[in-house]
């Protein structure tokens, strides 16, 4: 995967076709979306920028000033006619700007989203300086603990030895469990694709239930022996479900 620069943004631009806009978490990464990548970007033009969360100005770290950096980037990028997709907080971003530009958005896939109810991975997180803990809530997000690496885990512990970044980090999840998007959702139009890990313990299936409830046009579909990144644990599963739902679109 090439990271491109353009501006301030950092970017991935693989493939061409229909525009699918990926979004990741709060402790994502455009790796996340690997498997994604590689199934689709032969049909499809797959766009992931890499969101400011470390480096935005404290003052404007929140779900509003990263659903304007998306608004910026889409911009910038020049793309319409778009499938957003989003994991955790890249999700609840992804509601917030379809929300907010529902002329760009054509679909909108939401996995382990924020926007109704998160569990915060244990109140204190994150806890910078104790490497055993920040690996016990790193494997929290996993059915199988092992699916990540050390190094995943190395990169997480070395961003939180940061003071700057812990608040930031802070200042967005806090953001996050205040905005809760229930009454807002029912006013999503376009056709919604729920992709839900049936383990998730951050956000769990009732939250997609929940989600399948208030938005009106979706499917909801759940992936066992999974938690809060599907794409990540089951990207086999994941990418089979996500194309019915492409195919089906118009």
């Amino acid at each position: 995967m090439e990271i491109k620069e353009k501006g301030e943004y950092k970017y991935i631009d693989e493939g061409q076709g229909e525009v699918l806009l990926l979004l990741h978490g709060l402790f994502g990464a455009l790796s996340n979306w690997g498997a994604v990548i590689e199934k689709f970007s032969a049909t499809k033009r797959i766009v992931i920028p890499l969101l400011p969360i470390y480096e935005m100005p404290l003052r404007q770290a929140g779900l509003e000033g990263l659903t304007k950096y998306v608004e910026g980037f889409v911009a910038e990028m020049n793309l319409t006619d778009m499938v957003v997709m989003g994991n955790s907080l890249g999700g609840h971003i992804g509601l917030m700007y379809t929300l907010a530009n529902p002329e760009k958005v054509k679909g909108l896939v939401l996995t382990g989203s924020s926007g109704l109810f998160e569990n915060s991975m244990g109140g204190s997180y994150p806890k910078r300086g104790d490497y055993d803990y920040i690996k016990e809530r790193v494997g929290y997000t996993f059915y199988d603990p092992n699916t990540v690496g050390d190094e995943y885990v190395n990169e997480i512990f070395e961003t939180l030895k940061s003071i700057p970044k812990s608040l930031r980090i802070v200042a967005i999840a806090k953001s996050a469990q205040r905005n809760n998007m229930a009454h807002d959702i029912v006013n999503i139009k376009v056709p919604t694709l729920l992709i839900w890990g049936l383990n998730d313990t951050i956000t769990p299936p009732v939250v997609a239930h929940e989600f399948n409830k208030l938005i009106p046009n979706t499917t909801l579909r759940f992936i066992d022996k999974c938690c809060h990144a599907p794409m990540m644990e089951r990207p086999e599963e994941f990418n089979v479900v996500l194309e019915e739902f492409l195919t089906a679109q118009p």
